[in-house]
């Protein structure tokens, strides 16, 4: 079933014990209540995990963005992770990667109608969204939200990496949970995620039964969809004997099969992206850095160099969504290569014909709990 390899340090173990006893501690007195979790009058809806690194909480809160934001005026609260700033900072159309950090500033851009703001607190972050009198916010999602048990939410999604299950794994440092695995029962959703799109129906049963979720919560399946590699930047290469790349135009992945590609990321877990790349082509060079990496000028010298090794007349650059947005405005970035960088969009597909049951669930909670009930 699973073909990913993940390894747990067990020498680590004597830390993990420590760990996980103050995270304990710590979860009994929010249970206990000696420290508050505060409810709010709108929906919260919180989508998060119980490991670190990525398991695709962009693109499933991107996803309950497109459920919702049609009609009801939607807000996104996330920490931004790695950004140059502190506090609360709502998103403008000036705000950058630098400002909001580049996951924030990938929702904001995709989707610009959405208030979105970040603040490390939680609380105060909601407080602020709920205060603004132009937009009224319905609906908050928080985004990498799960351990923040200061901010009580609606409803909680949890997502688990199909290969690395969080019933596989084992609490920080030895392994990558922040978190006892019986912390899933704090989840009214459970999610599966980057499952194979050729996954058995044999796997989805032993997954449910390994996870031993309880009767009340809903567990899905998820797997990504790319679309067409979308430019970067607007400016066009001209169709030449030498370059026959179109000019600033989307790219088909079915038109890859003779294009060389270097494939350039800072993300968590870049192996089902190049997985779906070879698919289409084999000539493919990587360049892989750390997850939300701040590109230096020397990394940029380093991509222009890769780029230049690359024959044949077609030529790309490829990288992620998320990665687009700290190269966009990086003065680093030769000008040269802009016509050739192309991002990767990715969208989430619920498995086993259960998308509509999934969006009612959503549906169903939203229209419950709205303060506007003119609005559900």
């Amino acid at each position: 079933m699973n073909e990913h390899f993940f390894k747990i340090h067990k020498w680590l173990y004597p830390v993990s014990w420590l760990y996980g006893t103050a995270v304990i501690i710590r979860n009994k007195l929010f249970d206990w209540g000696f420290l508050r979790s505060k409810s709010f009058d709108v929906p919260v809806i919180s989508v998060g995990n119980l490991a670190v690194g990525g398991t695709g909480k962009t693109p499933h809160t991107e996803y309950l963005i497109k459920l919702l934001h049609d009609k009801y005026q939607v807000a996104v609260l996330s920490r931004g992770y790695k950004r140059r700033t502190q506090g609360y900072v709502l998103a403008t159309p000036q705000s950058t990667a630098k400002t909001i950090g580049d996951e924030p500033y990938q929702m904001y851009t995709k989707f610009p109608s959405v208030t979105l703001a970040v603040d490390e607190n939680r609380c105060h972050g909601i407080e602020k969204l709920l205060a603004l009198k132009e937009p009224v916010v319905d609906i908050v999602l928080l985004d990498d939200a799960f351990q923040h048990r200061y901010v009580k939410p609606g409803l909680s999604i949890l997502l688990t990496d199909y290969h690395r299950l969080f019933c596989d794994d084992t609490l920080l440092p030895a392994g990558r949970l922040r978190e006892l695995v019986s912390g899933k029962n704090r989840a009214q959703i459970v999610i599966v995620t980057k499952c194979p799109q050729d996954i058995k129906p044999i796997d989805f049963n032993i997954i449910t039964k390994r996870l031993n979720l309880y009767p009340y919560q809903q567990l899905f399946f998820s797997s990504f969809r790319y679309g067409s590699l979308q430019p970067v930047f607007q400016q066009g290469v001209k169709e030449t004997a030498a370059n026959v790349i179109p000019a600033g135009k989307d790219i088909s992945l079915s038109s890859l099969t003779d294009t060389n590609i270097l494939l350039v990321t800072g993300i968590a877990s870049p192996t089902p992206i190049l997985e779906r790349l070879e698919d289409c082509t084999k000539q493919i060079e990587t360049l892989s850095f750390s997850d939300h990496h701040d590109f230096t000028h020397k990394d940029m010298q380093q991509i222009k160099e890769r780029f230049k090794r690359l024959t044949g007349k077609k030529r790309l650059i490829i990288t992620t969504e998320k990665d687009a947005t700290r190269l966009v405005n990086h003065q680093g970035l030769d000008e040269e290569l802009k016509p050739f960088i192309y991002a990767l969009p990715i969208e989430i597909e619920i498995l086993q014909n259960q998308q509509d049951k999934f969006n009612q669930h959503i549906i169903d909670y939203v229209r419950k709990n709205t303060r506007n009930r003119s609005l559900s």
